[in-house]
């Protein structure tokens, strides 16, 4: 059987998510080619190359797909697809983006955020904000799926040694265009890559209240920093820190929930992880139901206390 994982990147860097893709792409078993399309690229198909369990990496490198518009990748993808069993991509905003259009463009049902290979043709999902899990069989000529990486442990971003082809062909459907982007640079760690994160919710009062508690905390931590959706609402701190469905799912090795009750979609994108601490002073907070350790008290004391413990 034959693979094809759809790198997310951003022309310079290999996101680790691929990584976690390739796992599970393993524990379907077959070959593996990884698909890099974007621009200027070469240093991220270098780097999928070296990734353990690649066969093949295919570079489009064209400046068609420099933004990865999902209209002209998703075009390649159908097109390079008919040569594969499989068609696997991570669980991000670029996966999500790409492989619906990749499935009707073949006229198949796709599986979303598949958190386990049960055999070639069945696999399990989440369903209802996760509090069901759904197997689903696939009888498609090909399997069209995005892969929740923080089900899967990454494989190894070195001991590949796969052979690097160029697509030459490139597909610009011109119903699209790239207008700008803005990006948020912080010196703490990437939300869905760090090993500790901290989050606030609707409890922390305010923005300015959040960075006031917070960030000293995660400062000492070495952690990232997240966000309940009602904090995001409520304008404390900027969609790329949300926490649950409709935003990031996290599984770190420590979650830190402060002020944050636990509602179905927040527990949604952050109950994956290892060590889960609750600081809160509702003693019925929904999220003390998934919390390994919950403290009960004011945030604005307890956390300073603690930061000052540490």
């Amino acid at each position: 059987m034959s693979i094809l994982v759809i790198a997310d990147h951003n022309n310079q860097t290999l996101n680790g998510a691929t990584l976690n893709v390739v796992a599970a792409a393993q524990k379907i078993g077959g070959d593996i080619t990884v698909l890099v399309a974007g621009s200027g690229a070469q240093a991220v198909a270098d780097a999928a190359a070296k990734v353990a369990g690649v066969s093949k990496v295919l570079l489009a490198d064209n400046a068609a797909y420099a933004n990865q518009l999902a209209e002209n990748v998703a075009a390649l993808v159908a097109d390079l697809a008919k040569g594969y069993k499989y068609v696997l991509a991570a669980s991000t905003t670029t996966g999500k983006n790409i492989l619906p259009r990749v499935a009707a463009l073949l006229d198949v049902s796709m599986i979303t955020d598949i958190i386990s290979v049960e055999s070639a043709n069945t696999f399990k999902r989440p369903i209802y904000a996760g509090n069901a899990i759904a197997t689903v069989q696939s009888d498609e000529a090909i399997i069209v799926g995005t892969v929740r990486g923080t089900a899967f442990d990454a494989v190894a971003a070195e001991g590949g040694s796969a052979a690097v082809e160029a697509v030459a062909e490139a597909k610009d459907a011109g119903i699209s265009k790239f207008v700008s982007e803005e990006i948020v640079k912080l010196d703490r760690p990437e939300l869905t890559a760090a090993r500790i994160v901290v989050s606030g919710g609707r409890g922390v009062g305010s923005g300015e209240n959040y960075h006031k508690v917070l960030d000293p905390l995660a400062d000492k931590l070495g952690a990232a920093q997240g966000a309940s959706r009602a904090a995001v609402d409520a304008g404390f701190v900027p969609n790329d820190f949300q926490v649950g469905q409709t935003g990031k799912i996290v599984a770190p090795d420590l979650y830190m929930a402060i002020g944050i009750s636990g509602a179905i979609q927040h527990l949604a994108g952050m109950k994956d992880s290892k060590v889960i601490v609750a600081i809160n002073k509702d003693e019925e907070a929904p999220i003390n139901s998934v919390a390994d350790y919950w403290l009960v008290g004011d945030l604005n004391t307890v956390v300073p206390e603690l930061v000052s413990k540490l």
